[in-house]
């Protein structure tokens, strides 16, 4: 029998928060770790000395478990991964890349690999190299994505490997959680309800713009250049799907994501920046505290 995500992690509730990159810091890392979740602090757009400096943080911040999420497509990705390693946080995500030649160093001083994968063939890649548990991310999540959906990927992966197995993408609401634990999910993985936190410190610009956002407004960048990303419509949004879908050389996409996504998280310009997040946008209506929607996600009465 598959151990729980809550046994391995040492939660209260089966929920981790999402990467979310950028604005992904101790403050909320620790928020959502105090609530009963797992934390994780988000090395995407940052250095070693800040990842340093908010694991030392978060240690302050709480005595609940929490992790950091790597991204392997980073320049500086081995200066990271020594940073973690000489902090140890509790437990480690990957994305953007193969996590397989740092699962046992991680796990020789006693952190927890929890890679995140897209397909059946690379969860049995990431369980064969001793991963501890891994994360299914659909095509539903904000973020850079993959090409199935998160039914299907729990239907394809859950019965197919014997570690534990966290659903990601789409969920945002109890009843997604509900809905991935009768598949047969350990627990959830959830970012974009983070994202419009109150301890998020993305701009408050961003948050009011999903919060006013509905089911059909988010639309996926780069399909057709293999490199997919979920986002909100605005004027950049429409600019780039212009070109993308015409008949312009693909070389005109290149380099045209680079710095949009701080310039909306971080500068609060939700024409011209990108706004990650995931698909299921009507049920993400209120910014709250990841106390309050911890506690809406999972009741005390149930």
């Amino acid at each position: 029998m598959k151990k729980k995500i809550t046994e391995i992690l040492h939660i209260k509730y089966p929920l981790i928060q999402g990467g979310l990159a950028i604005v992904s810091d101790a403050k909320l890392a620790s928020a959502v770790s105090n609530a009963g979740g797992a934390g994780i602090i988000g090395a995407g757009g940052h250095d070693a000395d800040w990842m340093e400096e908010q694991i030392d943080l978060a240690r302050k911040l709480t005595d609940k478990p929490f992790g950091v999420n790597i991204v392997l497509m980073a320049e500086d990705k081995d200066e990271i991964v020594d940073i973690v390693c000489e902090k140890k946080p509790d437990f480690v995500t990957f994305g953007a890349g193969n996590p397989i030649p740092y699962i046992k160093r991680f796990q020789e001083l006693g952190i927890i690999v929890i890679p995140v994968v897209p397909s059946l063939r690379l969860a049995k890649k990431v369980e064969a190299a001793g991963a501890d548990a891994l994360i299914i991310e659909g095509l539903e999540a904000g973020g850079h994505i993959g090409r199935q959906t998160t039914m299907a990927l729990m239907t394809n992966v859950i019965v197919n490997v014997d570690i534990p197995v966290i659903a990601a993408g789409g969920i945002s609401d109890r009843r997604g959680i509900m809905a991935a634990m009768a598949m047969g999910a350990s627990g959830v993985q959830m970012g974009s309800r983070f994202l419009i936190s109150e301890e998020c410190p993305a701009h408050v610009n961003v948050k009011r713009r999903i919060v006013e956002s509905t089911d059909i407004d988010s639309v996926i960048l780069g399909y057709t250049i293999d490199h997919s990303v979920r986002v909100l419509k605005n004027k950049f949004v429409d600019s780039y799907l212009e070109i993308e879908y015409s008949d312009e050389p693909r070389e005109m996409l290149k380099g045209r994501m680079r710095g949009i996504y701080a310039k909306a998280v971080v500068e609060g310009d939700v024409e011209n920046g990108m706004i990650q997040v995931g698909q299921s946008l009507d049920v993400l209506n209120e910014i709250l505290s990841c106390n309050e929607i911890i506690k809406r996600l999972f009741p005390d009465k149930e």
